[in-house]
């Protein structure tokens, strides 16, 4: 087995058990212990639950990444490696709406899980073909991660195969700030005066 297909195996228990137990009762060690696999070698891999999310989040970008189309514009770019996120994100979602509960009785992991979206957010910019240097990329991927968040809530309670209302809120979210920000469609020049204006609150208000 790959180191890959080891960590793959490990996230998919430990969102399983969270399911079922709540993410406050997933461990790496029992999380391991369901999936089959070595303790040790999980042990060697991982120090704890929240270097499992963060390793999570680096898979998912590896598969949204190796599903990129330089077709179409920005914006159909960006929908299309945000989708490939949730749609990798689709087996686990019992999990994943488990832990967003635990979240907030967890201030450091939600912090470190709010910056390792932020850096998800730029690699998905960068490969849509949007530079996020200087002040203007940083307000262009605090909104891509607002984009995110606000399109997450409807992930957690879309049961349907294909992710029907997760897409149309996307597009929802992608249209607002295509609205305020119409730096997403990469139809603009970098030296247009009200260029970079957008926030993340505005696109989520």
């Amino acid at each position: 087995m790959s180191e890959q297909d080891f960590d793959r195996a490990l996230i998919a228990a430990a969102f399983r058990r969270a399911a079922s137990d709540g993410w406050a009762g997933v461990s790496v060690y029992d999380a391991a212990r369901e999936a089959g696999l070595p303790a040790a070698e999980a042990r060697a891999r991982f120090s704890g639950k929240r270097a499992l999310l963060l390793r999570f989040g680096a898979l998912l970008d590896q598969d949204a990444l190796a599903a990129v189309s330089q077709e179409g514009t920005v914006r159909d770019r960006l929908f299309d490696l945000l989708m490939e996120r949730f749609m990798a994100m689709r087996a686990h979602r019992a999990g994943i709406v488990a832990l967003v509960r635990y979240l907030p009785s967890d201030p450091c992991t939600a912090l470190a899980m709010a910056r390792a979206t932020r850096a998800s957010m730029r690699w998905m910019l960068h490969a849509a073909g949007v530079s996020t240097s200087g002040l203007r990329g940083a307000a262009r991927v605090g909104g891509l991660a607002a984009v995110w968040s606000w399109t997450a809530r409807t992930f957690e309670s879309d049961e349907s195969d294909d992710l029907t209302a997760t897409m149309a809120a996307l597009d929802r979210a992608l249209g607002r700030a295509d609205r305020l920000a119409r730096w997403f469609s990469g139809e603009r020049g970098p030296e247009s005066p009200d260029d970079g204006d957008a926030s993340a609150a505005e696109i989520e208000s």
